[in-house]
């Protein structure tokens, strides 16, 4: 386990949060803004879980220890679960427990970095045959040293080039320019989470719109009886009350692990929430933080 939360302790009423993003993938806070909230915040223990980036996880710990926050390595994994059953439904997974310098997703990362990277491209290129010019390209990315980097960084030169009103609508354009979803596949990604000494929780269970699958009771069975699952996340921000409730059960029932986050992108409405420690208490003791 990683050795920057080995030596945690924390106290059954300490405040966690498992689940959050940074500008490394699709939060709105570079990691240093978001580590500074967090400390200021006096959170106990926080995980981010960049989508598919394992490459900043080593700097964001570092981060978080220079404030004694103490930064569980993890990532939430782009997958589709193949076979019979899955049929390649949709299910995204956070990662726990990793090395952050030496593991196996490192290959699976920079495999989706490099098909979305190219769908990038992709996008720009139809936009400007759909007749959209981006003149301000180089001076709006100047982050990313004038290049695209990221299939959204289309959305946002629409909207500031005046092409879109919003940034939905910017969504809507590069959806209607060729995006497609890049995910690995789910059986891979756990297997290799397994063999660097981590875990892997279904993300949002619970989530309905969008496109995301609805994983109840019955579907998290036959998911189990294929893959082996460590978890899943039981409260998250779309999960209703009586959904919350049932995964609590089910959590207990098959002695899985079972975590608590905000999934915050840091906009407004999706901010970090302070969830009790006693409440991932299996969780945590399985990743090497004691709770008393």
């Amino acid at each position: 386990m990683p050795r920057l939360t080995t030596t945690v302790t924390l106290r059954p009423d300490d405040s966690i949060d498992l689940h959050m993003h940074t500008t490394y993938s699709d939060g709105r806070w570079p990691a240093q803004q978001v580590i500074d909230f967090l400390a200021r915040e006096k959170f106990n223990l926080v995980a981010v879980t960049d989508h598919d980036r394992v490459d900043k996880v080593a700097e964001i710990q570092a981060l978080g220890a220079a404030q004694q926050l103490p930064v569980l390595s993890g990532v939430e994994m782009s997958t589709e679960w193949n076979g019979p059953v899955g049929n390649g439904r949709m299910g995204d997974m956070l990662c726990y427990g990793f090395d952050p310098e030496h593991n196996e997703l490192v290959t699976l990362t920079e495999s989706i970095a490099k098909r979305k990277l190219e769908n990038t491209y992709e996008i720009n290129e139809n936009l400007r045959r759909m007749g959209y010019d981006f003149p301000r390209q180089e001076e709006l990315l100047a982050d990313n040293g004038g290049k695209l980097l990221y299939q959204m960084d289309n959305a946002m030169l629409l909207r500031e080039h005046g092409h879109v009103s919003s940034w939905y609508a910017g969504v809507q354009k590069v959806k209607e320019a060729g995006f497609y979803s890049v995910r690995c596949d789910m059986a891979e990604t756990v297997e290799a989470v397994h063999r660097s000494g981590g875990v892997c929780l279904i993300a949002h269970p619970g989530r309905r719109e969008g496109g995301f699958t609805f994983y109840d009771t019955a579907l998290l069975d036959q998911l189990r009886a294929e893959i082996p699952i460590d978890g899943i996340e039981m409260y998250h921000p779309y999960h209703r009350q009586d959904m919350v409730k049932t995964y609590i059960a089910y959590v207990e029932e098959h002695n899985l692990l079972g975590t608590t986050g905000s999934d915050s992108h840091f906009i407004p409405g999706r901010m970090p929430i302070k969830h009790r420690a006693e409440i991932s208490r299996r969780f945590l003791e399985r990743v090497g933080v004691h709770v008393e």
